[in-house]
């Protein structure tokens, strides 16, 4: 087996970026998912709240976040540096509140007007530390403002076996995996716990389950049903639907497509 995909998220639930090469800090894929749109109550914002986020594109600039979307002006926005933008303490999900820090005023608006909904753009700084659950990760794993796990890994095998299942296939993208391997067999990673790509070690602790953002097409910013409703017909236990696993790394490392994979346990 082979890594086959690699994908950075800068902005928390706006497009995805394809990479060849992607290295791994102490939180995570560098860059992933350091910002963040939150509410005027201070919770993190999404496509389960905002289909529309499917369409903002993103890239990360030298110090900054560049940003584009059908019918606005580019956006550039500085990372804030200490002390320029407001700290204030943001809820993702129903985890302890993270520390973030408030961008410039005009990034507020430009999403609030393309969103149509008021929201506030904000960044996790270098010095802000969010603990993984102490259920899955030692003390002292760090997380960016992903929903809860530093890398979320999905075998290809998985999404062929479900694009079977379903009148209309879907893409991979929206599953949002950074990591995908070419496995074979359908939800083959389902029986793994620690894998080795190219030379970083990851260990699958937890399988991932789905909420609505991948009913969301990414090309149109539209909710429909599938792949969910196809999907909770095999895929479901109990109240949830799993499609993925949330992994991981045991170091700081390079991941590159093209890695052997090796199943270690």
């Amino acid at each position: 087996m082979k890594v086959t995909e690699l994908n950075l998220y800068p902005l928390k639930s706006a497009r995805g970026i394809p990479l060849r090469e992607m290295t791994l800090d102490d939180r995570g894929p560098a860059g992933d998912r350091r910002w963040m749109l939150i509410n005027d109550q201070s919770v993190m914002l999404s496509q389960r709240d905002l289909p529309r986020m499917a369409l903002i594109t993103v890239q990360n600039g030298s110090g900054e976040l560049a940003c584009s979307a059908p019918g606005m002006p580019p956006l550039r926005v500085p990372i804030p540096r200490p002390g320029e933008g407001a700290r204030l303490n943001a809820r993702v999900w129903d985890n302890a509140e993270v520390d973030v820090q408030l961008a410039a005023d005009s990034a507020h608006a430009w999403f609030s007007q393309f969103l149509g909904a008021s929201c506030r753009l904000v960044h996790q700084p270098d010095d802000a530390f969010r603990q993984v659950n102490r259920v899955y990760a030692a003390k002292g794993i760090g997380v960016s403002l992903a929903d809860g796990f530093p890398l979320l890994l999905i075998g290809q095998g998985s999404l062929d076996d479900l694009n079977r299942r379903l009148d209309e296939p879907v893409q991979m993208r929206r599953f949002r995996p950074n990591l995908v391997v070419d496995s074979s067999e359908p939800f083959e990673e389902d029986t793994w716990r620690k894998i080795r790509a190219g030379e970083v070690e990851l260990n699958l602790v937890k399988p991932c389950a789905r909420c609505s953002i991948p009913t969301v097409d990414p090309d149109t910013g539209e909710l429909g049903r599938e792949p969910m409703r196809t999907l909770a017909t095999f895929r479901r236990r109990g109240h949830d639907v799993f499609f993925g696993w949330n992994i991981i790394a045991s170091s700081p490392g390079i991941l590159r497509v093209g890695d052997p994979v090796v199943v270690l346990e």
